[in-house]
């Protein structure tokens, strides 16, 4: 991680972890907002004007926060306006580096080799971890956010007078609803299956694995053929999908959240196609930058050997199309 703005030590994945030894993340540092005027948006300042090609969303494949946007994105129609920079799936010794793998760029701005470098461009006193997404304003050369959630919100709303969308994922009528799922499905589930990769103890491994399948039992009853809040497309829906399309194939395994898939859950399974069959969102999903990721991570899987399938897995977006 960064201290100070200096590289002080190898990439590991463990961030931080409490007295039970379980995982904990670090929080998001760069918290400003796009906004149609540049006006400041919920937190950080103001001066960020949507703008279309004024801005970049350095991403990685494998990541599933960094998918949240991508699919954010796509469905509101952004492509043409925030172009992308996709990072190499396997992190290195100083963390997440560009290029050197099939799909993955070089950084089109500064020529860095790390995302690292990013960071300490924006702010070289900078401490903590490198992560994706980011959100890099290339007019003014600096950090704009690099917190997830924002992000989604952020494409929801700010370029809506210059690309106008049938979808809106954080409609009125539904925050309250919103805001109370959101921060269960996250500890739970899209946490949840790291805290259980993490766990340094068996006691935090069977707490993070309890919760994990708890959350895949309730959704599995309440969706309906539907999204989860009808018929209608939300931001959760987005969280939840990033975390299911990766179960089977990485978290089933190198995180040993293996009591069942989700291919084991019928009402999941089809609630996941209807999520990928979305125009676009297919071609956020390579599963070969995820597998190849995930299963490269020393402190899980030291001989970096990647397993092949699940063939369910390859059948799906095999169906569905765009290879990747």
């Amino acid at each position: 991680m960064l201290v100070d703005g200096k590289w002080s030590a190898d990439w590991q994945p463990v961030q931080k972890k409490d007295e039970k030894g379980r995982f904990v993340r670090q929080t998001s540092s760069f918290r400003n907002w796009i906004t149609p005027d540049g006006a400041p948006g919920p937190t950080g300042e103001g001066g960020f004007e949507a703008e279309a090609g004024r801005y970049r969303l350095y991403v990685a494949y494998i990541c599933p926060w960094a998918s949240r946007a991508l699919i954010a994105r796509k469905l509101k129609g952004l492509s043409d306006l925030i172009p992308i920079t996709v990072v190499n799936p396997v992190m290195s010794d100083q963390g997440w580096q560009f290029g050197g793998y099939p799909g993955a760029d070089e950084d089109p701005l500064f020529g860095s080799r790390y995302i690292h470098e990013l960071y300490t461009r924006a702010d070289p006193h900078f401490t903590g971890r490198a992560t994706v997404p980011a959100l890099w304003d290339m007019k003014r050369n600096v950090m704009v956010n690099n917190e997830s959630a924002d992000i989604v919100r952020i494409f929801n709303t700010a370029f809506e007078h210059l690309v106008p969308s049938d979808y809106d994922f954080y409609p009125e009528a539904l925050r309250e609803e919103i805001d109370a799922l959101n921060p269960r499905i996250y500890d739970l589930l899209n946490n949840g299956v790291y805290k259980a990769g993490f766990a340094s103890t068996q006691e935090a491994y069977d707490e993070a694995v309890a919760g994990v399948f708890s959350m895949l039992d309730e959704l599995e009853e309440r969706l309906d053929g539907g999204f989860l809040f009808g018929d209608q497309l939300t931001e959760t829906d987005i969280r939840l999908f990033v975390t299911l399309i990766r179960f089977d194939a990485a978290y089933h395994g190198i995180f040993k959240t293996n009591r069942r898939q989700i291919a084991d859950y019928p009402r999941l399974s089809a609630y996941m196609e209807k999520v990928l069959r979305l125009p676009g969102v297919r071609e956020t999903v390579n599963m070969d930058h995820i597998t190849r990721g995930y299963y490269s991570i020393k402190a899980l899987n030291p001989t970096r050997i990647r397993p092949v399938g699940p063939a369910h897995v390859e059948a799906l977006l095999k169906a569905v199309g765009q290879a990747g």
